[in-house]
């Protein structure tokens, strides 16, 4: 339709209508799918769903910048937040950063506006759309969340290859801005073995437990190869290793490949047992429950552990790992 062609850019209503819509063409091409509308603003329908929300909010607030969750979903980062706490930021709110010059922080449920000082070397572009980089955005989100909330970005980003020393460079920048002190903790807790969010939690609800810090993707030795059983977390000292027991594992099309799936996790677990490991499983409950249990069995599983007989197992981390060890 004509005047469709210069939606590829966040427009105003005005420049629409200036074309020859109309109000109702708006409203069907907006049902219709072939047009976004947000914040004021219209894009182009095909331009994916949270790139469009992020570039009309930014349209919205000339010269502002795609920052913190936002900025995160575009890069493909791992975020979580824990929606019990009644302090939790708006998660699926467009999150913008403009300089400190300009109005007030906003924070509204669709929108939040941060106001903070922005550098060349923390600029990006998605597309055309001005973004924080992955180290700018790391280091917002590890000052605006608890650390068990925005290690799980920090880990990720490890993964990914955002490297300890970008991060450092954005802390250093900042100052003393608030937050700064808590997130360059949780980066140097951070460790690029994590393989999944439970993980980077478990991890931080293990510490703020009193635990010493666990070695991460490790497998074992049997006498004649190296196992390819691995395990998440490895308590070396106490025989003990914990394993994330999410339910995607057990995903699978038929009842029979269920029970398959089943019988192999079975079967692995007897493995590890043979070998004089101490397991633990655990789940989203056990690491984010304020009264689970989680840290008392694994105090029990390291008394038992010690007790064990016989020399203890002979462990590396996976060679696919080996790299990213901390």
């Amino acid at each position: 339709m004509e005047g469709l062609e210069i939606v590829q850019r966040p427009v105003r209503r005005e420049v629409l209508l200036g074309t020859g819509l109309s109000d109702s063409d708006l409203r069907r091409l907006v049902r219709q799918g072939k047009l976004h509308h947000h914040h004021g603003h219209y894009l182009d329908g095909t331009i994916a769903a949270e790139r469009a929300i992020s570039a009309c909010a930014q349209a919205a607030h000339p010269g502002s910048v795609v920052s913190h969750f936002s900025a995160a979903r575009l890069a493909g980062l791992s975020t979580w937040v824990d929606r019990a706490r009644t302090t939790a930021p708006p998660y699926d709110a467009a999150w913008l950063t403009r300089p400190p010059d300009s109005k007030r922080n906003q924070r509204r449920p669709d929108i939040v506006v941060r106001r903070a000082g922005l550098v060349p070397d923390d600029l990006s572009q998605h597309g055309w759309l001005p973004v924080t980089r992955t180290a700018r955005t790391v280091v917002d989100l590890a000052r605006e969340l608890p650390a068990r909330e925005a290690i799980v970005t920090v880990d990720d980003a490890l993964r990914a290859g955002t490297t300890v020393a970008e991060l450092t460079a954005v802390l250093e920048r900042q100052g003393q801005w608030p937050g700064v002190r808590r997130a360059r903790a949780t980066i140097m807790f951070g460790d690029a073995r994590a393989e999944s969010p439970l993980e980077s939690i478990a991890r931080m609800r293990c510490a703020a437990g009193g635990l010493p810090a666990p070695e991460l993707q490790v497998q074992f030795f049997d006498g004649f190869r190296w196992m390819l059983e691995r395990v998440d977390l490895w308590w070396p000292e106490f025989r003990t290793a914990a394993e994330v027991d999410g339910l995607a594992k057990y995903d699978a099309a038929t009842p029979a490949e269920r029970r398959r799936l089943l019988r192999l996790a079975h079967r692995r677990d007897q493995v590890l047992g043979d070998r004089g490991i101490e397991l633990v499983h655990f789940g989203w409950e056990d690491s984010v429950a304020p009264r689970s249990d989680f840290i008392p069995r694994l105090h029990a599983a390291f008394d038992r552990g010690r007790a064990r007989p016989g020399p203890p197992p002979i462990w590396r981390v996976a060679p696919t790992y080996t790299h990213l060890a901390a």
